[in-house]
C-alpha cells in the first residue's frame, strides 16, 4: 500500500499496462487509499476500462491561500500545473481527437498508436509550414517530448510511432476545456 501511494503521489497517475499489480491494488483498495489521502484533500479515480488510476482533488476543495476567483483543481499545492504553450495545447487537442476517434472505431480501452508522420500535416494545417521538412519534424519532436514529460504520450519508438496515453481523456475533459475557453474569453475581453 505504501509503495502504491508513493507512486501515485510522485507521478499523479498509473497505468495498468505498465504496473498491473499496483493497478490491481489501487482498483481493489480505492476506499482505503482515499482514506489515506483525505488529509491531503486528494482522492483516487480509477478508470477500469482504460486501465488508468490517477489523483484528483476532492470535490469542494478550497485553498485559503488563493484568490477566490481563481479556485480550481490547479490551486491545490500538490497538483502539478500543466503549463503548456499554444503549440503544445494544439497538439494535445489533435491527439485527443485522434484518441477518441480510435476508441470509437475499436472500442474503449484500445491502445492508440500514431505515426509521427501522420501528425505533421495536421499540425501544419493550424500552425503553417516553415518550408523545411526537417524543421517541421524537429518542432513536432520537441512538442512530443514536452508532452511525454506530462505523461500524455510515450517516447517515439523505432517505428517512428507514439502511443497516446489514456490520461489525455481525463486531462482534456469537457469541464477543463470549457474552463479554458472561459478564461481565454475573459482575457480577450480584458484587453482593449
Amino acid at each position: 500500500m505504501r509503495k502504491t501511494l508513493q507512486v501515485l503521489l510522485a507521478q499523479g497517475w498509473l497505468e495498468s499496462a505498465t504496473k498491473p499489480q499496483l493497478f490491481g491494488l489501487i482498483a481493489g483498495q480505492t476506499a482505503q487509499l482515499d482514506a489515506l489521502l483525505e488529509p491531503l484533500d486528494l482522492r483516487v479515480v480509477v478508470d477500469d476500462v482504460r486501465g488508468l488510476a490517477f489523483l484528483a482533488v476532492v470535490p469542494g476543495y478550497e485553498n485559503e491561500d488563493s484568490d477566490e476567483s481563481e479556485q480550481d483543481d490547479w490551486t491545490h499545492p500538490l497538483m502539478r500545473r500543466q503549463r503548456l504553450t499554444l503549440e503544445q495545447s494544439l497538439l494535445l487537442a489533435i491527439l485527443r481527437r485522434e484518441f477518441l476517434q480510435r476508441e470509437q472505431e475499436s472500442g474503449t480501452g484500445t491502445r492508440v498508436r500514431l505515426t509521427v508522420d501522420s501528425l505533421l500535416p495536421q499540425l501544419e494545417t493550424y500552425l503553417g509550414s516553415t518550408g523545411s521538412d526537417m524543421q517541421e519534424r524537429k518542432r513536432l519532436g520537441q512538442l512530443l517530448e514536452n508532452l511525454r514529460g506530462h505523461g500524455m504520450v510515450s517516447e517515439v519508438d523505432a517505428q517512428d510511432c507514439i502511443t497516446v496515453r489514456p490520461m489525455i481523456v481525463h486531462l482534456l475533459n469537457p469541464e477543463n476545456l470549457q474552463a479554458l475557453l472561459l478564461r481565454l474569453r475573459d482575457a480577450g475581453g480584458a484587453t482593449p
